[in-house]
């Protein structure tokens, strides 16, 4: 099943809807999909047969405004699980990749407040001149625990979408460097979407615990990344685990996989230097696209300016 939340032309209230080919088959309005959530998916399931056979409302998917599947997120962890994207990343500090980091499988929580859609404008935040896109895919938590085992955590996964963890990278870098953060060069943006595919539209492409799907990344049209699914080092149900670990995850929770190799301007930029890959400026278009999960694309936009503390 492929979920989707959105909204009617001219109209501001929240729907929710099973996408059948280029149809949306809504739900009765002021129900949410994190609503949907919280057992082993029979309530999903359920919803899924009647969108599909009982629709309250049928509407062309084109013609609709996509929201973010899960629009106000409990928390969003962020992890750090392909290796190629650590190694180049380390390599041009002229640093060996940590043993930990094949033992722990490393995130940090970032704004589930500022969460894009697919259509949505992305403002520059303020001060920023060194804007990135980072190519991940996102899992949904289903079904809340603590303290879960990888398969426990797999079986708690409720879906799949794209995630873009928008990244100011020269905010990052100074913020970083008090070895504390990312905070204001994180926090303004995280895209997800543009549906929720349930783990039954990828187990057809499963490859070891991950799945073989294409991701890429284009900019006005040019593509600038492009790896696999398959190549991530973590599986999502050892990310929720260790998430789990001495505390709960909720269902709508997101678990991010970090970005994949070659998947975002920074690590292009230490490949291939700077000219190649320009920073992201007003006015581009940022296209990231993931093999039966779709495609998120957003438009940079011109920010505020930055206002003094002091």
């Amino acid at each position: 099943m492929r979920w989707v939340t959105f909204r009617r032309a001219d109209h501001v209230e929240d729907r929710v809807g099973l996408v059948v080919g280029d149809r949306v088959h809504a739900l009765p309005p002021r129900t949410a999909l994190i609503d949907l959530l919280g057992d082993d998916g029979e309530r999903l399931s359920r919803a899924g047969e009647r969108a599909e056979h009982e629709p309250d409302l049928v509407l062309v998917l084109s013609e609709v405004r996509l929201r973010p599947p899960i629009t106000r997120p409990p928390s969003v962890r962020d992890f750090y699980a392909f290796e190629q994207h650590v190694r180049t990343a380390r390599q041009s500090r002229g640093l060996e990749m940590d043993p930990d980091w094949y033992e722990l499988p490393v995130f940090y929580f970032t704004n589930p407040h500022a969460i894009s859609a697919d259509g949505d404008d992305v403002a520059v935040p303020p001060g920023c001149g060194e804007l990135d896109y980072e190519l991940e895919v996102a899992a949904i938590v289903g079904r809340g625990g603590t303290d879960l085992d990888p398969d426990e955590a797999e079986r708690a996964i409720a879906g799949y979408c794209v995630m873009n963890d928008w990244s100011a990278r020269d905010l990052q870098r100074r913020e970083m460097k008090l070895n504390l953060g990312p905070a204001k060069g994180k926090d303004f943006a995280t895209g997800l979407g543009p549906w929720l595919a349930t783990p039954d539209e990828l187990e057809p492409v499963r490859s070891g615990e991950a799945f073989d799907l294409a991701m890429t990344a284009s900019v006005n049209g040019r593509e600038y990344s492009r790896a696999s699914l398959a190549d991530v080092y973590w599986s999502f149900g050892e990310m929720i685990a260790y998430a789990s670990r001495g505390t709960r995850v909720e269902p709508g929770d997101v678990i991010g996989s970090g970005t994949c190799g070659t998947g975002c301007i920074l690590e292009l930029s230490l490949v291939h230097g700077g000219d190649a890959y320009p920073w992201l400026q007003p006015g581009d278009l940022v296209e990231l696209s993931v093999d039966r999960l779709g495609a998120l694309r957003n438009r940079v936009v011109p920010g505020p300016p930055l206002r003094s503390l002091r």
